[in-house]
């Protein structure tokens, strides 16, 4: 199963890299349509976009219509669950008990995530300074360490592959950074989205 997830992931992260015709199209917003509409058309052109309207839906008054504040608030989601995940498994490590090598892969694994955690910090600060003469290399900087970021996080997914770490600790690992990479995956096609109405 962590197989099938890793190369599906991979799948979607190399899809969402070239932005597309459909995905610049739902970005640019229609005359009369409401923020809210807005996010919910533009997030179905994402490849979870119950989550990403889910978590987004409640910003809807910061990002109006604009697919430069959409793309900024989903890539603020994406920081703000790698973070608090990051947080769930330095706890999950302190309070359970777990075999060396379960030890291992969650110290790997956490090691990763701080350097999505990182990565994707980077693109908020880079997508802050954001300008019209400089927008296509600060964008290419933005979509190369999303998608690092997405890497990343699969990453953490492979030190949990293989029959001996224990079911709970397996199980719950997984649904949080399965959780992280879904939004992050979200976060990456918004801004390819915005990226490519520069194009």
């Amino acid at each position: 199963m962590e197989s099938h997830f890793r190369v599906s992931l991979l799948a979607a992260a190399l899809i969402l890299i070239s932005p597309s015709l459909h995905l610049a199209s739902a970005a640019r917003p229609a005359a009369g349509t409401t923020s809210t509409e807005f996010i919910r058309t533009s997030c179905s052109a994402t490849a979870y976009p119950t989550l990403c309207f889910s978590s987004l839906s409640s910003r809807a008054s910061a990002i109006q219509r604009s697919p430069k504040l959409l793309a900024h608030a989903a890539l603020s989601v994406s920081i703000d669950t790698a973070r608090a995940t990051s947080g769930d498994m330095v706890r999950l490590s302190r309070g359970t008990k777990m075999t060396p090598r379960e030890v291992g892969a969650m110290r790997d694994c956490m090691e990763e995530l701080g350097d999505s955690v990182d990565r994707l910090s980077s693109s908020m600060a880079e997508m802050n300074q954001i300008n019209g003469s400089n927008f296509g290399l600060m964008m290419s900087d933005i979509q190369t360490w999303v998608s690092a970021a997405l890497t990343d996080e699969d990453t953490c997914m492979e030190g949990f592959a293989g029959n001996y770490m224990a079911g709970g600790v397996k199980t719950t690992v997984r649904g949080k950074i399965v959780n992280v990479a879904h939004v992050t995956s979200n976060a990456l096609a918004l801004i390819n989205s915005y990226a490519s109405l520069h194009g």
